[in-house]
């Protein structure tokens, strides 16, 4: 109601979202199994996705990530991550998430993923599509559109 009320488009919604646990002693490796298991929801693989926004909460968990999943740099964080911006306790996702759909935007890209690590080896993972219109709720699990 308030999308048609004061005139706004829908800017990207999101497709799938997952919390994984991992070995809390390890810790910061959740948003390997997290990017997965949001990509599997979906019936996508890591080369169906345009751009990833890795939370920084310590420079090692993007290169960690990257270098499981064998992602091109050019994709990850382009606008700088956390390391770079600050890392504002509670409103990092916010931030994050913002980002990508701004960016999905300027580059002219589709879909856009974004994982977060959280203390004792939790993390999450969305997946989001751009879009410029209003959708109707789906119930198709994304397979038959790739």
């Amino acid at each position: 109601d308030a999308v048609k009320k004061f005139g706004l488009k829908v800017r990207a919604r999101i497709i799938a979202r997952t919390v994984v646990g991992s070995d809390p002693i390890i810790m910061l490796d959740g948003v390997i199994p997290a990017t997965q298991k949001a990509l599997d929801q979906v019936g996508m693989n890591i080369k169906d996705v345009d751009l990833f926004e890795i939370n920084e909460a310590f420079a090692v968990v993007p290169a960690a990530w990257r270098k499981t999943l064998g992602v091109d740099w050019n994709k990850v964080n382009i606008c700088g991550g956390a390391c770079a911006h600050g890392h504002p306790l509670g409103a990092t996702g916010c931030v994050l998430m913002t980002k990508l759909v701004s960016d999905l935007e300027r580059e002219d890209k589709r879909y856009g993923l974004q994982t977060m690590c959280i203390g004792w080896g939790m993390a999450t993972a969305s997946i989001i599509e751009k879009t410029n219109k209003v959708l109707p709720p789906r119930n198709d699990r994304m397979r038959s559109r790739l």
